[in-house]
């Protein structure tokens, strides 16, 4: 039942921005864009905890039990889950500080060539974003 609720509103989620962006005349593409993904994946985030967080009984034993045989929690779900989203994240945010810093540092350096180390100083900072959600997410995993 409640997998059913998140299907159809994950379908309103993506159908609603396309009427409303057909509505309004197209004049308001990115609104309608920004509201599409930001529903659309917080809906499928809402959904995979739901799902990694139920235990599927036995017929004979309780979920406790079922659970303990397999030898997962909702926990270690929810731990893996916690990973992947600081690897992922850091990683999507170091891509987009990488390629303003390095949009900037050859526009600089084809203006003037002495400051090149300079200039890939500050596209390693922008790259240690990814590495700190991965150090993140080892840590998650490890504990």
């Amino acid at each position: 039942m409640i997998m059913n609720v998140i299907f159809v509103l994950a379908l309103a989620s993506v159908l609603a921005p396309i009427g409303i962006y057909k509505l309004s005349g197209e004049r308001r593409g990115k609104e309608c864009m920004a509201v599409n993904i930001v529903s659309f994946f917080s809906l499928m985030a809402v959904g995979m905890i739901y799902v990694l967080g139920c235990a599927v009984p036995s017929l004979e034993a309780p979920a406790e039990e079922a659970a303990a045989a397999v030898g997962t929690s909702i926990g270690d779900g929810l731990k893996y889950i916690g990973a992947a989203l600081s690897t992922g994240i850091s990683g999507v945010g170091g891509g987009i500080a990488v390629a303003s810093a390095a949009s900037a540092a050859i526009g600089a350096m084809s203006e003037n060539e002495k400051i090149m180390g300079k200039t890939l100083i500050f596209v390693a900072l922008a790259e240690g974003i990814a590495l700190y959600g991965l150090v993140i997410s080892i840590m998650i995993i490890g504990m």
